[in-house]
Order: structure tokens, then C-alpha cells, then sequence
């Protein structure tokens, strides 16, 4: 039987997004998806060293208490700030093509951009 913890549920949403990606062709949906891969990862990274019972490295810490390790956590902050920034970078340059083609697939925008050209 499959353990289900943040592991494997990262897992299945890390292959959810890539099957996003591969499967639409829709500008939107390849961002959406490529976010959805980054929560998958940040889950990962987060749940990967995960110890229960485990306490935070802040303040009077007792010596037989397990600290948690801190720097998956801060990491993963600077994960979420540049995913943030690349999902607005993606949306921009998805407002641009479509003011410019008027279509969300990706197909037709080639097309129409190959005619441009």
C-alpha cells in the first residue's frame, strides 16, 4: 500500500503538471501548470526532511529536543518569491502575444507568427 504523505502527493502533482504542460495547448494553462510543478517541489523540499515532534530553532531549545532544520524552509520562501515573479512574467507575456496574435493556443500563435515574419 502507497503511504500517503507530502511525499507522494508531491509527487502526483509534480506528474500532474507535467501532463498540463505536455497534454494543452493553452498559454494559460502551460503558466498554471508551471506553477503547479513549483508547489509540487516546494512540498517536496518541505516534507522531504520533515521530523514530527521536531521544534523550531528559535528561543530556549532543550538539548534532548529535536531542532527542525531551518534552511529548507528558508529556501523554499525564496522559491515561492520567484515563482511569484515568474507566473507574472508568464501572464504579461501572455497579455502581450494575445493583444498582438488574439489567440491562446500556442499552435496558432506560431502560425500567425510565422505569417509576420
Amino acid at each position: 500500500m502507497i503511504a500517503l504523505n507530502g511525499e507522494t502527493i508531491s509527487i502526483v502533482l509534480f506528474f500532474v503538471g507535467v501532463y498540463g504542460l505536455i497534454a494543452r495547448r493553452n498559454i494559460i494553462k502551460s503558466i498554471m501548470s508551471i506553477s503547479i510543478i513549483q508547489v509540487a517541489i516546494i512540498l517536496y523540499f518541505i516534507c522531504t526532511n520533515a521530523v514530527p515532534g521536531s521544534v523550531p530553532p528559535i528561543g530556549d531549545v532543550v538539548q534532548t529536543q529535536q531542532v527542525a532544520d531551518p534552511l529548507p524552509q528558508a529556501l523554499m520562501i525564496t522559491d515561492i518569491v520567484i515563482g511569484i515573479g515568474v507566473t507574472a512574467a508568464g501572464l504579461t507575456l501572455f497579455i502581450h502575444l494575445y493583444h498582438r496574435f488574439g489567440s491562446t493556443n500556442w499552435q496558432k500563435v506560431m502560425k500567425k507568427r510565422n505569417r509576420h515574419d
